[in-house]
C-alpha cells in the first residue's frame, strides 16, 4: 500500500472515492468542502493511500514550512488504519515542508491515549463537533418519531398544532441574508460565526451540487428558525442552524429538525448528524457554554457520541514547537485583522 497523488480522473470523480471509503465518507472530506476551504487560504491536495482517498487542506506558513490538515480525516475505522495511513502520508508531507498533519477522523474518543502512545499530540478542534449527537433514521419515519424522547415529540406535535410551518427554500440572495441574521442573533454569547460571504458562498456551494437544503419554519407568515442541512451518502448533517431571540412559538426548532429528518430519509440517509453538543461528560453541566444547545439536541437522542478529535502528527519537531509556540498565535491573529473571519 503506497501513498501518491489522485489523477485529474480520479479528482473530477472525488466524492465517489471519498464515499468509498471505510467509513462511508463524511461531507467534510467532499470535494464541494475543499473547494470552499479556498476561500480561508487553504490548498488542496488529493491524495490515495491504496484505495482509501484523503483530502488535504495545506496552508502556507513561512518560515514554518507547511500545516496539512484532513478535515474529518482519514476516513477511517481503527487506529489502525490510521497510523498506517500516516505512516504512508509522512514521506509526501516532508518532500512538501510539511512540519505537521492534523487528523480529525472519528473515531471514539476512547482511542485518545493509543494516539497519544504512538507520538500524535492533541489540537484544538476545527470542525466543531468532537462531540455530537447522531440519531438512527434508517426505521419507518412513524417509528423514528415515537422512539424520540417525549420531550422532542411534545414540541413537534405541538408546534404543528399552534400553526408552524416548515418550507425547503432556495439560496437566494434574500435568504441567506434572513438565515445570516437569525444566525447571527443566535450565536451571541454562544458561539462565534464566520462571515456572511462565507457562510452564502457555502450554502450555495452544496446546493449547487445537490447535497446541501436551506429550511424556515414560519410563524403567523414570518421565519422564525432557520436550517441548512447536507446529505452525503446515507450520513445527512445539521450544518448551521438558528432561531429569532424572541420566541415566538414553541416548538418551531423542533419541527424544523424533523423536516430536515424527513429530506434527509428521502434522499437515503440513515443516521442524522445535529453537529455539536458538550461532551458526555458535560452534557447535564448548565454552567457549559453550549448547556443549551445540547438541551435541544437531547430532545432527539439522550445518547452523546465523543470522537477524539483533532490531533497533530509531528513531520518537523522545531518547526512544529515554533508554531504552537508563537506562529499559530500570530497567524490567526494577522488573518482575522485583515479578513475579520477565522483562520481555519
Amino acid at each position: 500500500m503506497t501513498a501518491r497523488y489522485a489523477t485529474k480522473d480520479e479528482i473530477v470523480n472525488w466524492n465517489t472515492h471519498i464515499l468509498a471509503n471505510p467509513d462511508g465518507g463524511n461531507v467534510f472530506s467532499s470535494f464541494e468542502y475543499a473547494k470552499q476551504k479556498k476561500l480561508t487560504g487553504y490548498r488542496t491536495r488529493y491524495v490515495f493511500v491504496g484505495q482509501t482517498a484523503i483530502t488535504v487542506l495545506e496552508k502556507e506558513t513561512p518560515p514554518f514550512g507547511r500545516l496539512w490538515y484532513l478535515p474529518k480525516g482519514p476516513n477511517v475505522t481503527s487506529t489502525k488504519e490510521l497510523f498506517s495511513i500516516l505512516e504512508k502520508i509522512r514521506p509526501l508531507a516532508k518532500r512538501k515542508m510539511v512540519f505537521a498533519i492534523r487528523v480529525e477522523s472519528e473515531l471514539p474518543r476512547t482511542s485518545q491515549k493509543t494516539l497519544e502512545r504512538h507520538g500524535l499530540r492533541k489540537a484544538a478542534p476545527i470542525i466543531p463537533n468532537p462531540s455530537t449527537i447522531t440519531l438512527d433514521i434508517s426505521k419507518p419515519l412513524d417509528e423514528v418519531l415515537t422512539s424520540l424522547p417525549q420531550k422532542g415529540r411534545h414540541a413537534i406535535r405541538r408546534a404543528e398544532r399552534d400553526g408552524v410551518t416548515v418550507n425547503a427554500v432556495k439560496t437566494t440572495e434574500k435568504n441567506c441574508r434572513t438565515m445570516y441574521k437569525l444566525l447571527k442573533d443566535t450565536s451571541e454569547g454562544q458561539f462565534g460565526i464566520r462571515s456572511y460571504n462565507y457562510y452564502k458562498t457555502f450554502w450555495q456551494r452544496f446546493e449547487a451540487s445537490k447535497h446541501g437544503q436551506l429550511f424556515f419554519a414560519y410563524y403567523d407568515g414570518k421565519p422564525v428558525a432557520g436550517a441548512y442541512a447536507m446529505t452525503f451518502g446515507e450520513k445527512s448533517t445539521y450544518k448551521d442552524g438558528a432561531s429569532a431571540r424572541k420566541r415566538t412559538a414553541y416548538g418551531a426548532s423542533h419541527l424544523l429538525q424533523w423536516k430536515v429528518i424527513e429530506w434527509a430519509k428521502s434522499r437515503g440517509a440513515t443516521i442524522h448528524d445535529f453537529c455539536g453538543s458538550p461532551p458526555s461528560d458535560e452534557i447535564r453541566n448548565p454552567e457549559h457554554p453550549h448547556y443549551g444547545i445540547g438541551l435541544f439536541k437531547t430532545s432527539f437522542n439522550k445518547e452523546v457520541t465523543d470522537y477524539v478529535g483533532c490531533y497533530d502528527l509531528v513531520v518537523s519537531r522545531p518547526a512544529y514547537f515554533g508554531w504552537t509556540a508563537i506562529g499559530e498565535r500570530l497567524y490567526r491573529r494577522a488573518y482575522y485583522k485583515r479578513t475579520k473571519d477565522y483562520y481555519y
